[in-house]
């Protein structure tokens, strides 16, 4: 074996017990929604903002709070509401009487992790801002811009089922999330778990496992996971599908409005290096990228009114992609 993945094979060995660790702790809150819990730390070591889609009840926001209870860091919960404005998130300059001068108040973006809660119910000005956030990390306060601290993640839910008073989010800014995950309803025998520990005594408490400058290190390991060439080229191949399907034998350009973009394929080899990480592997093998494919390309491809009108969903698109493309 190559001496040098002989070394990251053995640092990933080292580190990965503590994505364990996190799993587990995490476990002793939140029953069941485990394609949720790996999605949320797939997130956190690719150094990826995430989407949360589900209706009220399905442990949403605790998962989230949860997972900020296990990293020894700063968090904020931001209640997204109709009349919330910019500075609410970001900040603002207030008068200071005694100096006579303004200072600069940081907002609550200023944690590592913040959970945007009902994201979709914050007004057009208040997405803008928290835009600039997301991608640049970093904010502009009174003609002064501020680093935002590392690490920073964004773990933003949102309600599919409730229009009323909400504001469907650009789609330049769902761009941003390398993942959207879709939170569906628990199993039977999982619920009766629900219901048994959160109706005697008080819910489980979880303690801090890793810290900040620990989940750093992860993302440094997690970016130095090797991709074969072949599974890059997939990779690519995957992307490009949702934009010329016709160049990969697809009929599916009539039901197509917009591919996804170039970002897609950044995301998408990011979040399958995450994911052989979490596996213990050094290298990205075929089902990593089939595992993550769907919670990355599900909001960045755009199916056109046809397609609405005969049902077809751009989660039906990119899975006939992942169906007809060869594996290498």
């Amino acid at each position: 074996m190559d001496p040098e993945k002989a070394l990251l094979t053995a640092e990933v060995s080292e580190r990965s017990p503590l994505c364990e660790a996190l799993r587990a702790e995490i476990g002793r809150v939140v029953v069941g929604q485990t394609q949720l819990i790996e999605r949320l730390l797939i997130a956190l070591l690719a150094d990826g903002h995430i989407l949360l889609e589900g209706v009220p009840g399905l442990a949403k926001t605790l998962s989230v709070q949860t997972l900020a209870n296990c990293v020894a860091s700063a968090f904020q919960r931001i209640q997204f509401t109709p009349d919330l404005l910019p500075a609410d998130v970001l900040g603002t300059e207030i008068y200071d009487p005694g100096s006579s001068q303004f200072r600069i108040k940081q907002g609550p973006i200023f944690a590592n992790l913040v959970l945007a809660d009902e994201v979709n119910r914050a007004p057009a000005k208040v997405q803008s801002a928290l835009l600039e956030a997301m991608q640049e990390r970093q904010v502009t306060i009174g003609g002064t811009t501020f680093r935002l601290p590392e690490p920073f993640l964004v773990l933003a839910t949102q309600n599919p089922i409730e229009q009323e008073g909400t504001y469907p989010l650009p789609e330049a800014q769902v761009d941003r999330f390398m993942l959207k995950v879709v939170v569906g309803y628990p199993s039977r025998a999982e619920e009766l778990q629900i219901v048994e520990r959160t109706t005697v005594g008080a819910l489980p408490t979880v303690r801090a496992v890793a810290n900040g400058e620990q989940i750093l290190q992860l993302r440094q390991t997690v970016r130095r996971i090797h991709v074969a060439e072949k599974l890059q080229q997939y990779i690519v191949d995957l992307v490009c599908a949702t934009r010329d399907p016709r160049a990969y034998g697809l009929d599916l350009a009539p039901w197509i409005e917009y591919g996804a973009s170039p970002r897609a394929s950044i995301y998408l080899t990011l979040a399958a290096k995450a994911q052989a990480f979490l596996q213990g592997r050094a290298d990205v093998y075929p089902e990593d990228v089939k595992a993550v494919a769907l919670d990355v390309l599900r909001h960045r491809v755009i199916v056109n009114f046809e397609a609405e009108a005969e049902e077809i969903t751009a989660v039906a698109v990119v899975q006939q992609v992942l169906d007809h493309l060869r594996v290498p």
